[in-house]
Order: C-alpha cells, then sequence, then structure tokens
C-alpha cells in the first residue's frame, strides 16, 4: 500500500518494506510521523539476500505465522517506502 504509515490500521499485521532492504513484519501499534512502533515481530535484514529473497521469506510468514524475535520494534518512520497488510500477502502453495 502507498498510504502512509499513520494511517495504518492499530493491531493488524503488517509487512513493512523499508528504503534500505530491510523488512518489519509484526503488529501496527502506531507511528507518530518519527517513529513507528510495532509488536511481536520478525526482521529482515537488508543483508540477508535478495529483493527476491525477502519476499519469499514475507511469503513464508503469510502462509506459517511471524517468527517473533522481538516482542517490541521501533524505527524510523523516514525507512518506510511502503507497507501491506499482512493477510493480503499471497501464501506459498
Amino acid at each position: 500500500m502507498s498510504d502512509n504509515i499513520m494511517n495504518a490500521p492499530h493491531g493488524m499485521n503488517l509487512v513493512v518494506e523499508c528504503s534500505d532492504g530491510s523488512a518489519v513484519i509484526g503488529r501496527f501499534d502506531e507511528s507518530n510521523g518519527f517513529e513507528v512502533v510495532m509488536h511481536d515481530v520478525d526482521l529482515w535484514e537488508s543483508d540477508q539476500g535478495s529483493a527476491e529473497e525477502r519476499e519469499n521469506w514475507v511469503r513464508s510468514t503469510a502462509t506459517y505465522g511471524v517468527a517473533v524475535k522481538e516482542r517490541d520494534h521501533r524505527f524510523s518512520a523516514r525507512l518506510v517506502e511502503r507497507w501491506r497488510p499482512l493477510g493480503d500477502i499471497e501464501k506459498l502453495s
């Protein structure tokens, strides 16, 4: 979704893709325009692999659930490139 992260629904599981190549999947809490707060998250670091590998990780998470690595996670709202509801992601077959 290209909408501002501040408009994301509270409590919804989201996939947040960042401009540095990283991604966060978890339950959206809030954003004040400067910082995003999410809970029960799994993280994809920018050095973990290609964009194709990241998308496969996203689809795997949508299929099998979030492998929680952090209970509370904060990051800069400036990094948000796009966000999508996890429930809208195509599952693995």
